[in-house]
């Protein structure tokens, strides 16, 4: 599970705010309560107050963690200020806002207007986030080599690599990085590497760093009078660059696709059995419908239309009653796609019972369906756009070389891949498929360019709380957003400090 992705500071101001004071205008001040489950919110922060003020814009900064693969509720409180307590209670409430922090740092301004409670507006109040990822980018690019080394092996020559160490404040030395081993070589090149400028001099450019440029031997220097050195060190170039984040992205108008593809193959039974993946329950779930609120609920904040194209695979369908790897889950093949996650959910139910599940389990039509957006996307050569595909089934891939080869294809675009499996099924080809298992390959032998695909099976979250599952899949989307767009050498569309004006 990955940590937190980063730390956001949220900006805030009001405007129109209500007036409860005699005599004068509303002193404000802003509180940040997170949802902390069981319809309990614990404080995170609090502005400052502004005195007689409706249209406040506050100076103190609201920090929160943000964590990508989770939903963070959020409620943001505004209170006039009388008194010097510490408590809310006593202050006259003059509005509030519920939202999530992937609605605030996916839109560049986000503005929404105050309530008293739900349905009742705070007068013609309004509140406005901003969010600023709290990070230091730069990062620094070095090449290293070195010439005429010392030949320190009895049987060849020497196999040197190279430390960087940095101060601390107490004077001792850190390592910060050390490079390849070059074996048999008295005149290496070492890889070109980047540092963060944060790990290499902690942001501070006057800070000492420990590199030796001609490399002394003190015992060879006290016995030859003619010695000069036993190698040099030369930095061939030294750049310093910005390293852009998930962050980055999302706030510089990155949109988040989001795709479902469901397994209708038979041996998920029959949907009318209680034996069966697909049966509904009577309180309205099964682990189908789970996994598409789970993941669905954390995407959704990043696209901003809400439109999600669902499909469905390995069924028969009317009229033809052929078998279907790519059907659209509304019927509607030229417009498949579905208004919010709950559109999703309602198509899923509406076409069970006029479907025949069938099989085979073929996963590459659906990959290569959503690759072919992607590709599109890519051809636009900005970091507008990625593509999220959630693939849920119950079984062995049959279409497996097929499979490698579309994912292999598609880890070159702006693309990932989440695989849920339920029930109870060996799904080792699934595991397979997943790249922390080693790089895929495709059936010719050709490696995927990145690690596209996370695979989990539904089992081992049944006794979980329902956001574990998500947390779970989508723990590794934001590294390899950034990753592809590193690897494309594309910055944001706008980025962070065009947002700021």
């Amino acid at each position: 599970m990955a940590g937190c992705v980063s730390r956001v500071e949220l900006s805030v101001s009001c405007r129109s705010l209500l007036d409860r004071d005699l005599g004068s205008r509303s002193d404000p001040l802003c509180v940040l309560l997170q949802d902390v489950g069981g319809g309990q919110w614990a404080e995170l922060d609090r502005t400052e107050r502004i005195k007689n003020c409706q249209n406040p814009e506050f100076c103190k900064k609201l920090i929160v963690d943000y964590y990508f693969e989770k939903v963070q509720k959020l409620k943001f409180g505004v209170y006039d200020i009388d008194n010097k307590s510490f408590d809310l209670n006593d202050d006259d409430y003059l509005g509030g806002i519920e939202c999530t922090l992937g609605q605030v740092v996916s839109s560049s301004v986000f503005t929404r207007p105050l309530e008293l409670k739900q349905g009742k507006p705070a007068g013609k109040g309004t509140i406005t986030i901003s969010a600023e990822e709290i990070k230091d980018t730069r990062v620094v690019y070095l090449e290293i080599e070195a010439r005429n080394l010392d030949k320190k092996d009895f049987l060849g020559k020497s196999d040197p690599f190279l430390e960087f160490y940095k101060q601390s404040d107490a004077g001792t030395w850190q390592l910060v990085y050390r490079s390849e081993v070059i074996k048999n070589n008295l005149n290496p090149c070492w890889r070109k590497f980047s540092v963060p400028l944060q790990t290499f001099c902690g942001g501070d450019f006057n800070k000492p760093i420990k590199v030796e440029f001609e490399c002394i031997h003190p015992e060879k220097k006290k016995k030859k009078t003619s010695y000069k050195n036993s190698g040099i060190i030369r930095i061939k170039s030294c750049k310093i660059e910005r390293d852009y984040s998930f962050l980055d992205y999302v706030m510089g108008g990155c949109q988040i696709n989001f795709t479902v593809g469901v397994d209708f193959t038979g041996s998920n039974g029959d949907p009318r059995s209680p034996d069966s993946l697909h049966y509904i329950s009577p309180d309205g779930i099964n682990e189908y419908l789970i996994a598409i609120w789970s993941v669905g609920s954390v995407v959704q904040d990043y696209d901003t239309d809400k439109l999600f194209p669902a499909f469905g695979f390995g069924a028969q369908v009317p009229p033809s009653w052929q078998v279907s790897h790519e059907f659209a889950l509304n019927f509607n093949p030229s417009n498949p796609y579905c208004q919010g996650i709950q559109g999703i959910v309602d198509a899923y139910c509406q076409i069970l019972p006029h479907i025949r599940l069938y099989g085979p389990t073929n996963f590459s039509p659906i990959i290569n369906h959503v690759a072919r957006f992607a590709a599109h996307s890519a051809q636009q050569g900005t970091a507008s756009q990625y593509f999220i595909l959630l693939i849920i089934t119950d079984g062995e891939i049959t279409d497996l070389d097929q499979t490698r080869q579309a994912i292999v294809n598609a880890s070159k675009l702006p693309m990932s891949i989440i695989i849920v499996g339920v029930g109870e099924a060996d799904f080792r080809a699934m595991e397979f498929l997943d790249g922390d298992n080693g790089v895929l390959k495709s059936p010719t032998g050709e490696p995927a360019a990145r690690d596209i695909v996370q695979f989990v099976p539904f089992r081992q979250f049944k006794n979980a709380p329902r956001e574990a599952l998500s947390q779970m899949v989508l723990a590794e989307v934001p590294k390899q957003l950034v990753a592809y767009y590193k690897w494309q050498g594309w910055p944001p569309v706008k980025p962070p400090e065009i947002n700021k004006m």
